[in-house]
């Protein structure tokens, strides 16, 4: 499996990139990923979806329904769109740290 390197850490990553060991992520590596996703800048709402989506991985170790991280942020897919143009499954876990989700986000 490849590896990158992020903010000074060193990651196995699949074949789309994405982290498969969520545990050395913090808010650093996310940054480091964010503009590989066309997020120039992490502001309090990006920070708001990605923190759900990680406490939700945490505990039940998938990435939850687009519908319920909706209902749960409170932000509406479009405006979860406007912050992760790469979409929830792709733009937001990967920049969560999370393994790529094999169900809908």
């Amino acid at each position: 499996m490849p590896t990158i390197t992020l903010a000074g850490k060193e990651f196995e990553v699949d074949e789309d990139g994405f982290i498969q060991d969520p545990e050395g992520w913090d808010e650093e590596v996310a940054k480091a990923i964010a503009p590989t996703e066309d997020v120039a800048e992490m502001t309090e709402e990006h920070w708001v979806v990605v923190n759900y989506i990680r406490n939700y991985f945490i505990e039940f170790g998938a990435a939850p329904m687009i519908r319920k991280l909706c209902k749960e942020t409170g932000f509406k897919l479009k405006k979860i769109y406007e912050l992760f143009p790469s979409g929830p499954a792709k733009g937001a876990c990967k920049i969560a740290g999370l393994p790529k989700p094999t169900g809908c986000v």
